[in-house]
């Protein structure tokens, strides 16, 4: 019993070691120092909205609109900078703001207007994808600032600077969701609606409260990406999405809300990079890492099914 429970605790640690293990096999530099920099970086964006994507399922609702957010927040930082010449400093306020705007109306929807969360961000996502290629008619908005792209280029002797911002996401959510009285809310939303309302949570204040912390990040992320990529890109893809709601849940946050630690999220975040990576430098097919990441969903759904099934039965 208790190996089971290791088992499913530390599945997605146990899967990078082995994959890192094998990929390094077939190409030894995967398990170089400039290798792990470079899945360090990668992994930063979409770490951070991974996070996002974690604070709402941990109250059993979900944010599919964060990719949307990214590219929307991204673009209203960089076009105040160029339209209105506003300090870096001030862009990057005004990129994270945009950010929690959207969470704010998010959650205003699912919490005070009772729309289904897959639903309405799923449409919030595709509105703002839309403005955004409609703005800039599909082209790339490319930033100048040094500033602004400072996290995305810099280096500390020949380290990146740009992961320390996902560390420090993740020391701080980690701080939050453990030792908060309101990141104990969320999980006893999610856990219970009905239980947490009745021991004197308010409930909608919780679930908005988690929309705008999604926001937040999604709209770091955006800063982010834009600072890394130089420009504010419109290609963002699906599979972004999918491998940022994929992530969590490998790393143990459950789909039904009420259960999930923020080692397991970034857990799930390295997990990923590191497949994606290493199939890229195995010289594996794009259409083969794209099946992949279809498989790695799969697996991330049927391992949260088979935890709760073990709880219930109370074998773990």
């Amino acid at each position: 019993m208790a190996s089971k429970k290791f088992l499913l605790d530390n599945v997605v640690w146990i899967l990078i070691v082995v994959f890192s293990i094998l990929a390094g096999f077939l190409n030894p530099f995967f398990l170089s120092e400039g290798n792990l920099q470079n899945v360090l970086v990668q992994a930063t964006t979409l770490g951070v909205l991974v996070l996002a994507v974690s604070f709402t399922l941990l109250i059993g609702e979900i944010d599919l609109s964060v990719v949307g957010n990214l590219v929307f927040s991204s673009m209203v930082g960089a076009y105040a900078m160029q339209q209105f010449g506003v300090h870096w400093t001030l862009a990057v306020l005004i990129t994270i703001a945009a950010g929690v705007l959207v969470g704010l109306l998010n959650g205003y929807f699912v919490a005070y207007l009772r729309m289904n969360s897959l639903i309405a961000t799923l449409a919030m996502g595709l509105f703002l994808q839309g403005a955004v290629l409609g703005a800039t008619q599909a082209r790339t908005m490319v930033v100048t600032d040094e500033g602004y792209s400072y996290i995305g280029s810099a280096t500390i002797g020949n380290w990146p600077v740009m992961p320390i911002a996902l560390f420090v996401a993740y020391l701080l959510a980690h701080i939050v969701l453990a030792y908060s009285a309101w990141g104990r809310n969320l999980y006893a939303t999610g856990g219970n609606r009905r239980a947490a309302n009745a021991a004197g949570i308010n409930v909608k204040r919780a679930r908005l409260g988690a929309f705008i912390a999604s926001g937040f990040l999604a709209g770091l992320a955006g800063f982010l990406y834009t600072s890394y990529l130089g420009g504010v890109s419109v290609t963002v893809g699906s599979t972004t999405l999918l491998y940022a709601v994929a992530a969590p849940v490998i790393g143990g946050v459950s789909l039904f809300g009420g259960r999930g630690r923020v080692i397991g999220m970034l857990g799930g975040t390295l997990l990923i990079t590191v497949i994606q990576t290493g199939l890229q430098l195995i010289n594996v097919s794009a259409y083969y890492i794209q099946m992949i990441g279809g498989a790695m969903i799969l697996l991330a759904i049927a391992v949260d099914a088979f935890r709760i099934r073990s709880e219930e039965r109370g074998i773990v």
